[in-house]
């Protein structure tokens, strides 16, 4: 009986969730047209309707509306006296502040958090009237894309996408398919949040007087307003954006600003900008627009009554878009070299904040392509416009303008960056001395040469890796080879200065020396691992370190470039899938990040690491690291390589001291695996240490003939070579001397 009931049971467990499941999702109200209270939207008690909490946790209490535009002061009760409250933030309704109409027309109304020094602390959307997040797009990801703002500051540069790198405004990622409501939302949060900021004082802005133009009567060609920036011109091409036709580009736009009589004059003739004058109401600009490309500068989804989501002016933390009653044919401009255009138009902005004598960019939005993922992101590309000084009564303002973001690390970090090449000078300048320093060392005492390396390996691990996160990684590699497929950008490499100089000095030194000098000497990880090793000498552990057998090494070091060939594989596929592999690189857990911000496989992937590297010589290096495989290949081209001589090849006393596995039976040594330690070379030319040189020491002792000097090459200076240079020198002082009488 039982097992006959169980299907029915099973049928009625499964009824149960879903009803349960289409009830929660019922429950979970629409934002679309959802019912607002009179008290929300205009009720002196804005927080009796609307969740206050939500956008501002750490509150307990709200005033009553207040100020102009309105807003709420957000209060928390004091730790030491429960009676006693302080202001903690504000809290405000976007419509109370701003009226920015979205795709529907209608806008998005919108609950915003502010703490007092200006940091947006939440984002509530309480009800929008998007068609378009109806049909197939959900309200979801309305929220996801508002969730962008918090922890961002109210007064910073938000914009919809990611301009060209280096550029100091904050990229937000755009909603897929409803671009128009992303650009009005992004608008509706940065204004409301940057005019209450201005009205409670946590931000300032700076009085720009008005504009006052010269009346010059000059008519100027085309040629000439662009030579002096009175005309700018924005390019985009296709490969910029990842679609489209190569061949030409995707937006070839020119524009200016018309108000300014000379310029209007020109462009429009007398007749066109005396009527432009004349609509234009004050605080009203004129902009004008001309293009060829491959899609429209207006954008392809306007609708009457929308805004054009192609086109967009900023000026600070401003952003000014155009609806269709600011804009007006432009049919015809006057001078005979104007360059060919395919569409053309006037924008007009009205508001009093926006200041023509200040400098402005036009900014062009895109879809773009990744070029790994395929995916579409959405992109802006900027054109600065600064109206020439002979047009402003008194010239240019006095105006600041933000260096790129890569030119400021530059400039605030000149005394680290200094100290950085001061190490990389002096890790070249002593290697390249080192056929000197290594005939000054012998098998027992090498100060010459140990004391630089293990300096270099404390500075690697401490200043380099721990300090300046200057750890090169194989996601540079991968990034650097996918720029030379498909864009090179110098912004890109230069934002970070120590990795930038750092790759330098890789590529320089790999293709004179070979990979060891960087993998041997100043890679943070590879130091680390090494000193490792000699503490593990220093508390006893001597006697069980070992190396692998040759034979297991001489298979086990492909392993590395099979994970060098894996990921750049991988990443021609997909970028973001590389970047998760290249997760085998310990060196964002050990440096970038740090072990305590890591989940427990990372932080014992690198455990397990140093663990071995206490007992044998750099294991990762040799087995597993794909960026000294990447090294590897280049290395073949090096130019010096260490010194071999004839005797090399049956003598094998270096090959057993090698660390790094690197000498083979007959004696050569595979310079893609050398570390650059110079043990070996301390050996070639120590009379008591290398094999050949002791047996002929030995030799000449036996023969009572004197010990000669060790040349270059490796070998005792013949007496007869000695006997010539002394009868030389001799004859050279006897020649001075009778100058000299």
């Amino acid at each position: 009986m039982y097992r006959s009931r169980l299907p029915y049971h099973l049928a009625l467990v499964l009824w149960i969730a879903l009803c349960g499941l289409l009830l929660a999702t019922g429950a979970k109200a629409s934002m679309y047209n959802a019912e607002l209270s009179q008290e929300t939207m205009s009720g002196p008690d804005l927080c009796a309707g609307a969740p206050c909490r939500d956008v501002m946790p750490a509150a307990q209490s709200f005033s009553k509306r207040k100020g102009m535009p309105a807003y709420v002061e957000a209060y928390a009760n004091d730790a030491n006296d429960g009676a006693k409250r302080r202001l903690v933030g504000y809290v405000f309704l976007s419509t109370d502040v701003v009226d920015i109409p979205a795709y529907s027309g209608k806008p998005v109304i919108t609950l915003i958090g502010m703490d007092t020094h200006g940091i947006i602390t939440g984002v509530r959307i309480l009800k929008h009237s998007e068609p378009i997040l109806l049909a197939g797009i959900p309200e979801s990801v309305l929220t996801t894309f508002v969730h962008q703002y918090i922890g961002r500051a109210g007064n910073a540069k938000l914009e919809i996408g990611h301009g060209a790198d280096g550029d100091d405004k904050a990229g937000l990622d755009a909603i897929s398919g409803a671009t128009v409501t992303a650009i009005s939302e992004n608008q509706v949060i940065a204004q409301s949040a940057y005019e209450i900021g201005k009205e409670v004082g946590i931000f300032k802005r700076a009085a720009r007087p008005r504009a006052h133009f010269t009346q010059l009567a000059d008519t100027l060609d085309w040629a000439a307003l662009a030579r002096e920036g009175a005309v700018r011109h924005l390019l985009v091409q296709a490969g910029d954006v990842g679609a489209g036709d190569s061949a030409q580009p995707y937006m070839d736009l020119y524009f200016g600003y018309l108000n300014v009589p000379t310029i209007g004059i020109s462009l429009l003739g007398k007749h066109g900008y005396d009527r432009l004058m004349q609509d234009l109401k004050p605080d009203e600009h004129a902009i004008f627009i001309v293009a060829n490309g491959q899609v429209s500068f207006k954008g392809s989804g306007f609708v009457r009554g929308g805004i054009y989501d192609r086109v967009q002016v900023l000026q600070d933390t401003d952003r000014f878009t155009f609806r269709d009653t600011d804009y007006e044919n432009l049919y015809h401009l006057e001078p005979a070299d104007t360059p060919g255009y395919k569409e053309s138009g006037i924008f007009i902005i009205r508001s009093a904040n926006f200041n023509p004598a200040w400098p402005w960019q036009l900014s062009f939005l895109a879809n773009k392509r990744d070029a790994q993922t395929g995916a579409k992101v959405f992109a802006h590309f900027d054109q600065d416009y600064w109206l020439p000084a002979r047009y402003l009564e008194g010239g240019r303002p006095k105006v600041v303008v933000p260096e790129p973001a890569w030119k400021r690390a530059w400039t605030g970090r000149k005394v680290e960056i200094a100290l950085f090449l001061l190490a990389l000078a002096a890790t070249a300048v002593w290697y390249a001395q080192r056929d000197r320093l290594v005939r000054a060392s012998n098998r027992k005492s090498k100060p010459w040469i140990s004391i630089p390396r293990h300096t270099l390996w404390v500075v690697a691990v401490g200043y380099i890796g721990l300090h300046l996160k200057a750890q090169p990684s194989i996601t540079q590699v991968l990034t650097w080879f996918h720029s030379m497929l498909h864009q090179w950008k110098w912004e890109l490499f230069l934002s970070d200065p120590f990795i930038f100089l750092f790759w330098w000095f890789i590529i320089v030194t790999v293709f004179i020396w070979g990979r060891g000098l960087f993998c041997g000497w100043l890679c943070p990880f590879g130091s680390l691992q090494h000193l490792a090793f000699r503490v593990g000498q220093v508390i006893g552990l001597k006697r069980f370190q070992r190396l692998l057998p040759k034979a297991w090494h001489d298979r086990l070091k492909w392993v590395k470039y099979v994970v060098f060939a894996v990921l750049l594989g991988v990443s021609l596929y997909s970028m973001e899938m590389a970047e998760t592999l290249a997760e085998i690189e310990p060196f964002k857990t050990t440096f970038l990040v740090g072990v305590w911000n890591r989940s427990w496989p990372y932080v014992t992937f690198v455990a397990v690491i140093l663990g071995i590297s206490i007992l044998s010589e750099r294991p990762y290096c040799k087995y597993l690291c794909p960026l000294g495989a990447s090294l590897a290949v280049p290395t073949v081209f090096r130019l010096f390589g260490l010194k071999r001589k004839k005797e090399c090849e049956t003598c094998h006393a270096c090959a057993t001291g090698c660390g790094s596995h690197a000498i083979d039976a007959k004696g050569r040594i595979d310079q893609k695996e050398c570390l650059l330690c110079l043990d070996c070379m301390v050996m070639y030319y120590d009379d008591h240490a290398c094999p050949p040189l002791a047996k002929e020491r030995k030799a000449r002792e036996r023969a009572g003939l004197p010990l000669t000097p060790i040349d270059a090459k490796g070998y005792f200076i013949s007496l007869d070579d000695v006997r010539r240079n002394l009868a030389e020198k001799t004859a050279d002082l006897a020649a001075k001397a009778e100058r000299s009488s």
